[in-house]
């Protein structure tokens, strides 16, 4: 299936540990709607052309700096581009969102998926995890990067009514691909740790839809919500039963969800 100017261009930003091979379930659904482009974060490696997904060019290059990641990301978009995120991705997009307000750039929407402005925990932030998680995936790192990955994976599906199956496609994945260099995991950690963007959320003033899954152990449901009564263009759909991975726990609803909220209909 080719690509069509009458299609909406969206761009995929993958979370911390795992690539870009975990948008491949939903693809043939989100390419009868847009136009995607698959987008690798830095130390994870080009994407593949899948189904009738895009490669945008060359992988995003190596930085430390959140923030210079996320300038780089805003480039590499195409005009008007609905970005979503996953996870770390999210927070990504969310930066991303806010650059692009700020450079005159045209975003259509924004869709963040299990994230968060914040994800370690504070006196007034407590939807979030204790930063003893990040510093024992830190340690753990240290000994055995494979095994970290795995056990983050067994972490991420924690009580979704799908956790064998995803656990298994993740892991199918996680063989499949090349591993990040425990440079770029440590930097990830780090972005988890230092990272917030609550204050700027006023800023960002685009369409944005909100998919969470009801049981997420990462990113607690309560930082969705919070989002969501903070921006009037927001909506929320939480995906009953599902964990961090809501896309995957019903990927039929994910891209149906996104294709009504931006009135995408399918093109052949």
């Amino acid at each position: 299936m080719n690509n069509s100017p009458l299609k909406p261009d969206l761009a995929l930003i993958h979370g911390w540990g795992l690539g870009h091979t975990v948008w491949q379930p939903v693809l043939p659904l989100l390419s009868l709607r847009f136009n995607v482009h698959v987008l690798a974060l830095p130390g994870y490696g080009t994407p593949e052309t899948l189904v009738n997904s895009q490669p945008s060019g060359e992988p995003i290059q190596a930085t430390a700096s959140f923030t210079r990641t996320a300038e780089t990301l805003v480039k590499t978009l195409p005009d008007k581009c609905i970005l979503c995120g996953w996870s770390l991705g999210g927070m990504l997009a969310l930066q991303a969102a806010l650059l692009a307000a700020q450079g005159g750039k045209t975003l259509r929407g924004l869709i963040l998926v299990g994230s968060t402005p914040r994800f370690t925990q504070g006196v007034d932030w407590p939807h979030a995890q204790p930063e003893s998680l990040l510093d024992t995936f830190i340690a753990a790192l240290a000994t055995d990067a494979a095994v970290t990955l795995q056990r983050f994976i067994a972490l991420l599906n924690q009580g979704d009514t799908q956790a064998r199956a995803l656990g298994r496609t993740f892991l199918k994945q996680l063989h499949a691909d090349p591993l990040p260099d425990t440079a770029t995991l440590l930097v990830g950690l780090g972005w988890l740790r230092d990272v917030d963007l609550r204050q700027q959320l006023a800023a960002i003033d685009v369409p944005t839809l909100l998919v969470h899954g009801e049981h997420d152990p990462l990113m607690p449901l309560h930082a969705a919500l919070w989002l969501n009564e903070q921006w009037p263009n927001a909506q929320l759909e939480v995906f009953s039963g599902a964990a961090h991975a809501p896309f995957l726990n019903d990927p039929e609803r994910f891209a149906r969800l996104i294709a009504d909220f931006f009135h995408a209909p399918a093109i052949h």
